[in-house]
């Protein structure tokens, strides 16, 4: 079977939809474990690649590991009966000899999770443990952006190129593609999550079951993750700050953000927070400054 890619800049809600979509597959009586997010994989993962590729990852550059990525995700779509959903924090790159990293054979499709960037910036400041949060606007500009780029970094996991926002959003938006792709805003989620999760269901080609997704919505609310993180932890977590879900609100950057960073923001992304409905009143289409009022 292929794989369905959950694909998203970080700290956009991927986990969360990870979190739902594995509430939905089990249709237990109890949230899942947020430590065993069930047919999930993690497309950065050090040991996912090891299983299947048959060599250390440590014992390659980050660039080795990129050329062997496309068939390790060919061997993983093949090696498993059912629709695989797998996160990727990486845009959507080429290699150098021209190879998609993410094959068009291995994938069935692509769901896209977009949230304003200004909300981003705030949430991956925490994430990242940046001292400052103009060090976090200044890598959501940046091109040449990655996470986890040594290849022996904690959390087990392989370099990812993000580029900057707009480019990841754009990456994986707008260039043809082989495999359709599903855009979902973190901010429909909140809003209207009946909708939003019933419609990556359906993109998925699974049943779309009232009962169950009220059930999967119920289990997967940010409070219960957050429970859930505090009596046992969460093996995703970097393990340089306290906690990995911390309030996932939409719209808390507006008690943060100066108006200097949000300047600095919208000037750099704000052909694509248009497209979004991003742009926050008082930005200037033209002048790209805000207004001090």
């Amino acid at each position: 079977m292929s794989i369905i890619w959950l694909a998203s800049y970080p700290k956009s809600g991927n986990t969360w939809l990870r979190a739902f979509l594995s509430n939905y597959l089990r249709d237990g009586d109890e949230p899942a474990n947020i430590n065993e997010l069930e047919k999930m994989g993690i497309a950065s993962s050090h040991s996912l690649f090891e299983r299947y590729a048959g060599v250390e990852s440590s014992d390659l550059t980050a660039d080795e590991i990129d050329t062997c990525r496309p068939e390790v995700y060919r061997m993983l779509a093949a090696a498993n009966e059912d629709v695989h959903f797998v996160k990727v924090h990486d845009a959507y790159t080429f290699l150098p000899d021209g190879r998609p990293l993410f094959p068009a054979q291995a994938t069935q499709g692509a769901v896209y999770i977009a949230r304003n960037p200004l909300d981003v910036a705030v949430s991956m400041r925490h994430h990242m443990n940046d001292t400052h949060i103009d060090k976090t606007i200044a890598r959501m500009a940046n091109p040449q952006a990655t996470l986890a780029a040594s290849v022996k970094c904690g959390n087990n996991q392989f370099r990812q190129k993000l580029l900057t926002w707009s480019e990841h959003v754009r990456s994986w938006l707008d260039a043809s593609k082989p495999f359709p792709v599903h855009l979902v805003r973190y901010e429909d989620m909140q809003q209207d999550p009946r909708i939003a999760f019933a419609q990556v269901v359906a993109f998925a080609g699974l049943p779309v079951n009232d009962v169950r997704l009220a059930k999967a919505i119920r289990f997967s609310r940010f409070e219960v993750l957050q429970q859930q993180e505090a009596e046992q932890g969460f093996r995703e977590q970097p393990g340089n700050h306290a906690t990995f879900f911390r309030q996932g609100q939409a719209g808390g950057w507006r008690e943060v953000l100066t108006n200097e960073q949000v300047t600095r923001i919208v000037s750099a992304h704000r052909d694509v927070m248009r497209r979004f409905g991003y742009l926050p009143e008082g930005a200037g289409d033209d002048s790209g400054m805000m207004n001090d009022e």
